[in-house]
């Protein structure tokens, strides 16, 4: 039978547009409490408004070490514990290696790998203490098939899959379930720069997705009874050929 999520408190980065916006609006509408995380403070003021008084701004930059380790603080300023972390901030590169810029990689592997797992060890003294909590990332399929148009994005997921499986088996004993979220190609701000030859053929072929099916499977995951956990969810428009 399916948890209730009602009453749960959550938290989730890159909140902002994409996949943690509509993230954020399902949880909501589940009758969770939501922290939406982000440095962009308009758009987070104005997606707040828009979500109602259970969606709760919370200003970080990821790149940033000090910023991040005033996330938990501000939570816990605001709500007695957290339910659910979902590290979902990302960025994405793609096309031939030769032509790519390796300051632009640089920001991407930072953001990607080691603020995500930042964001992830900031959260976990307190989930441990409470000896309950979930904890998800937005990896890839790029984390388990190498895709051939983006050779740096996908060596990223694939640290993030890594991260995922060794940190799910050493704070399983205390409670906390981890899951990766492995969408295929979604229509958000993340593929703004893919040609646009590509995008149309895919946008023609039916092979992308929209945001809220990835915020469905993201429902579903949580919503499972605790003795239960999906370590791996892989979600792709039927005719993406990969």
């Amino acid at each position: 039978m399916a948890q209730d999520l009602s009453g749960k408190i959550a938290a989730i980065t890159g909140a902002a547009s994409g996949i943690g916006f509509e993230c954020a609006k399902h949880m909501v509408e589940a009758g969770m409490t939501v922290f939406l995380i982000d440095r962009d403070e308009k758009a987070l003021t104005e997606k707040c408004a828009e979500l109602g008084a259970n969606a709760r701004p919370i200003v970080i930059d990821l790149l940033n070490p000090e910023s991040v380790s005033t996330m938990m603080p501000q939570i816990l300023a605001q709500a007695d514990h957290l339910d659910i972390f979902y590290a979902n901030a990302g960025s994405y590169i793609g096309g031939p290696l030769w032509e790519g810029n390796p300051d632009q990689w640089d920001r991407m592997l930072n953001l990607n790998i080691n603020a995500a797992f930042r964001s992830v060890r900031e959260v976990l003294p307190h989930m441990m203490e409470r000896k309950s909590g979930d904890i998800l990332m937005t990896s890839s399929v790029a984390g388990v098939v190498p895709v051939i148009w983006e050779p740096i994005y996908t060596a990223s997921k694939h640290a993030v899959q890594a991260f995922i499986h060794t940190v799910r088996r050493q704070v399983a004993p205390h409670g906390i379930r981890v899951g990766g979220v492995l969408p295929g190609p979604v229509v958000t701000a993340l593929i703004s720069d893919w040609p646009k030859a590509k995008l149309e053929e895919a946008l023609a072929a039916g092979s992308l997705m929209e945001a809220k099916e990835v915020a469905e499977c993201v429902m579903f995951m949580l919503s499972r009874p605790r003795n239960i956990t999906i370590r791996d969810l892989v979600i792709l428009p039927q005719s993406l050929d990969l």
